[in-house]
């Protein structure tokens, strides 16, 4: 195994790419070009992080450690969070995906009345590297079966879980999406509602959980409202090909506290 640097230092290089801001509903807002450096320093004890954006100043950073909300797969994965929901107080978190020269990374907003308060897109690539950025995502993309593992790791750091996945997602007879979830050895079965680039799972009007698909084969999952005593999770998804996908899930327990991340990589069959 890694540790939480060595897979930090798997960001290392030069990211070009835009931030790019919707609302909870999807609409785009703005987008912004943008350039990371992230530079090691004293034989990569130290880590400066420079952040250039169209418009804004400067965000410069220095690392010497990684913890407290942030958690690093083995091949520099991660995501970035509060690790507590608080009463009446803002809350969110970031995913972001590392494959090969490219970097997707979602950051979703919430208010302090726990209302899903905007999201913002992070596409990028390895500065002097080519990229070809996938089509918005479709929901018939995502029709059919995928089978993955996942690698499930936790703030404690104590071993990682690594389990085999399945999702199958279908239509019924009167157009609602049908999707079933098998992790190990459970299964969860649930409905949404298909609104153009809105998935919404609306059984429960209590717990409703929106699926909104994005440009560069990306989608979010995020509950429309985060509520105390509630276990809960943010869930970013990237079509990476036709046939490969990844996502990435950060959970909440019923106390707030924020224990575990987990990356699955699947293939449709």
């Amino acid at each position: 195994m890694k540790s939480q640097w060595e897979c930090f230092l798997q960001n290392l290089g030069v990211w070009e790419g835009s931030f790019t801001r919707f609302s909870p509903q999807g609409t785009l807002l703005n987008d912004t070009p943008s350039r990371l450096s992230l530079e090691g320093l004293n034989n990569n004890q130290t880590v400066r992080l420079t952040l250039s954006r169209s418009g804004g100043d400067d965000v410069k950073r220095e690392y010497s450690s990684v913890g407290g909300g942030v958690l690093f797969f083995e091949n520099g994965s991660f995501s970035e969070g509060l690790i507590q929901l608080g009463p009446f107080s803002e809350f969110g978190g970031e995913l972001a995906f590392v494959h090969e020269n490219r970097r997707l990374r979602l950051l979703q907003l919430f208010d302090k009345n726990g209302q899903l308060n905007g999201l913002t897109l992070i596409r990028e690539h390895l500065a002097g590297t080519q990229t070809a950025e996938r089509p918005p995502l479709q929901i018939d993309d995502l029709w059919g079966e995928w089978q993955g593992q996942a690698v499930t790791i936790y703030r404690d750091l104590r071993s990682p879980d690594i389990y085999s996945t399945t999702l199958k997602i279908q239509l019924d007879d009167t157009g609602r999406l049908i999707q079933s979830t098998s992790f190990g050895e459970r299964t969860i079965t649930s409905t949404a509602t298909i609104k153009g680039s809105i998935v919404l799972f609306d059984q429960d009007p209590q717990k409703q959980i929106q699926v909104l698909l994005l440009p560069d084969g990306a989608s979010a999952t995020s509950p429309l409202k985060v509520q105390l005593r509630q276990p809960l999770f943010l869930e970013a998804g990237w079509l990476i090909q036709p046939n490969l996908r990844q996502r990435m899930i950060r959970s909440y327990n019923e106390k707030g506290e924020w224990v575990s991340l987990t990356l699955v990589t699947e293939e449709k069959v």
